[in-house]
């Protein structure tokens, strides 16, 4: 028993001295994942906070190199080419450096990543794509630097920067058109289903390419499932054939998209059904 107490004394006093007190951090590292078209983008960064000081041209100067947050530099990772500031980015990472201003806010990407704040020397070189991005107020205070990704379509989006009452929008693009174009391409050259027909159709819609391809295809994809119809081909193919100019197909693919609807208790497209009905009818 005696030797039994000894060993735990033991353990006791070893944990306690390499035991270490456990706080939050003062800027909490933040992880943002976001799809764009086909590319994964993601930004990760530290998010300090106002704490009722003055930021921009006090805490943050102006004119001044800053690391775009706290900790590390802030780093983006594209999975696939991008484009930003008409430069071209291969897929990879990225560190974002801005130099904020009163009126613009100058931003770099940079092929380092692996800086502790700003590089101590500073490498053109390394300066893979630059440009200026205004400055919009904000007219109330965010209270922890936020990096966001919105304005998103299938082949671009624009970086939100916000904290204190300052917000810059930082636009990028990425490839999604020419990969999307080599697929349709390759898929429809071989043995298509019926998602395939309507997928590309879609897309065609969606991007204002050959609507008379689209018309095509989508009428294909809702004849293939004629047996057992989809009200979401055929709301599809509503708007499909309203945008070539046949508003009476568009009618009646939007009666019979919002039958399937109704049938199947869907709120969503019984509403947009009897929008576009209301819309085409009245013409």
């Amino acid at each position: 028993m005696k030797k039994l107490l000894l060993l735990f004394m033991a353990c006791a006093t070893v944990y306690s001295v390499n035991a270490q007190v456990t706080t939050p951090q003062p800027s909490p590292a933040s992880k943002l994942e976001q799809k764009v078209g086909l590319t994964d983008v993601t930004i990760e960064y530290s998010r300090p906070a106002v704490r009722e000081r003055e930021i921009f041209g006090n805490l943050v100067p102006f004119d001044k190199l800053w690391r775009t947050g706290a900790n590390k530099n802030t780093v983006i990772t594209f999975s696939t080419d991008a484009t930003v500031f008409g430069s071209k980015l291969k897929a990879g990472s990225y560190a974002i450096f801005t130099k904020p201003g009163k009126s613009n806010w100058e931003v770099y990407f940079y092929a380092d990543t692996e800086n502790w704040g700003t590089p101590k020397e500073w490498d053109d070189s390394k300066v893979m794509a630059m440009g200026e991005v205004p400055v919009h107020p904000v007219p109330f205070s965010i209270e922890n630097f936020t990096l966001d990704i919105n304005s998103i379509k299938n082949g671009s989006a624009i970086i939100d920067v916000i904290w204190e009452k300052t917000y810059v929008g930082i636009p990028f693009t990425v490839p999604t058109d020419d990969a999307v174009l080599a697929s349709i391409n390759d898929v429809l050259g071989g043995t298509p289903t019926e998602n395939d027909y309507f997928s590309s159709a879609v897309y065609y819609l969606q991007e204002g390419k050959d609507i008379k391809q689209a018309q095509e295809w989508i009428d294909k994809a809702v004849d293939m499932t004629k047996d057992k119809p989809r009200f979401w081909f055929l709301r599809q193919q509503s708007l499909i054939h309203a945008k070539a100019g046949d508003t009476a197909g568009a009618i009646a693919a939007a009666k019979a998209s919002l039958a399937g609807a109704e049938e199947a208790g869907n709120a969503d497209y019984v509403k947009m059904n009897t929008d576009s009905l209301k819309e085409w009818e009245g013409q």
